[in-house]
């Protein structure tokens, strides 16, 4: 269990986070410059919050109020940060015995069975520059692993990899920490690592946490506009409620008939690229037309396994609508053309705050 309610004012930036949290995979995705890492450097003690409290597993780490500030080598944290931190000067064996605190032959023993378990067999007497990216982050985590912490920090550590190597990492990352039993947290700008990585998931804006909850929860619904733009949603337009069951979408030139009730805390709705359900000509009533939007392409992106259109909405002022259609329905649109409307699916339908 990880309890953190803490505020820090660096310059113009305020962190204020209130998070509680029993989950052992804990991702936190935000914007550059949100205080994710920020976050991270409090709990592990490399920065000091100016007031809160900071409790892993029931032992108080930090406490303003009681005066409690634990040293960050004792709070038995390990943190992994974007770049690995290995030593450059040492070999891997040694990079993986510093800072254990036993004598030479439980350290010999303990790094041998760091070697083996993160398989670096081979590369004990080799200097990081001498490895891989992916065998740096494994020399990285041994030593992390080799002194057995209650909690690992991930600090966006795919931020500097390319596509093919990243998605590699990750697969890697997720299998090593597999048999971990602490507390795991992952922050990133990518929404893939998070979905791909945490069971829980908050979201951060400017310093604080505006979503948290179950991570495939929030994606089906993010509920507020900030965290839809983070999870992925690439149509946010402004709505205003007619009353229970109508949304006026102005940009759009759409007026929505829900069967749901809309909270009046509505202002935004979106919709992701994918989910639009296109229309060819058919006999439906003006009023059902009315709900639809009319395809006018400004422009497109042919992808190997996709296509962007990006359509003209009603108010030419407004963002062009984003509608990807992938690879297993270009068939359909061979054959039937562009089609005349675009459908918004109420199920899919996001209602934002």
């Amino acid at each position: 269990m990880i309890e953190v309610n803490i505020d820090k004012t660096l310059g113009k930036f305020h962190l204020q986070l209130h998070l509680k949290s029993k989950s052992k995979r804990i991702g936190i995705l935000g914007a550059s410059g949100c205080g994710k890492s920020m976050t991270l450097k409090c709990i592990a003690g490399i920065e000091t919050p100016d007031a809160g409290k900071i409790i892993l597993e029931n032992k108080t780490l930090y406490d303003s109020e009681q005066k409690i500030n634990i040293k960050p080598q004792q709070r038995r944290i390990g943190y992994l940060f974007q770049n690995y931190a290995l030593f450059p000067t040492m070999t891997v064996r040694k990079n993986i015995m510093a800072g254990l605190k036993c004598t030479r032959s439980e350290r010999e023993q303990i790094t041998s069975q760091m070697i083996g378990k993160f398989q670096l067999e081979g590369l004990e007497n080799r200097l990081p520059e001498e490895l891989s990216g992916g065998q740096q982050q494994r020399v990285a985590l041994a030593r992390i692993m080799a002194y057995e912490p209650d909690v690992i920090l991930l600090d966006e550590p795919f931020s500097a990899l390319d596509e093919f190597l990243k998605d590699k990492l990750q697969q890697e990352l997720i299998e090593m920490l597999a048999d971990y039993p602490g507390t795991v947290i992952l922050v990133s700008h990518s929404r893939d690592e998070i979905y791909r990585f945490s069971e829980e998931l908050i979201v951060m804006d400017a310093g604080k946490m505006i979503c948290h909850g179950e991570t495939k929860e929030l994606f089906d619904a993010p509920t507020r506009k900030e965290a839809a733009r983070l999870t992925g949603c690439k149509n946010i337009i402004e709505a205003v409620r007619e009353d229970e069951h109508h949304l006026n979408i102005p940009a759009w030139d759409v007026c929505l008939t829900l069967k749901q009730t809309i909270d009046e805390s509505i202002h935004y709705i979106g919709i992701r690229a994918h989910d639009f359900v296109p229309i060819w000509d058919v006999d439906e009533t003006e009023e059902e037309k009315k709900e639809w939007l009319p395809v006018r392409v400004d422009s497109v992106a042919k992808l190997p396994f996709e296509q962007k259109y990006f359509l003209c909405p009603a108010d030419e002022k407004a963002e062009n609508i984003c509608w990807f259609v992938q690879r297993d329905q270009w068939p359909i649109l061979e054959e039937k053309g562009m089609p005349s409307w675009l459908e918004i699916p109420e199920e899919k339908l996001l209602l934002l705050k």
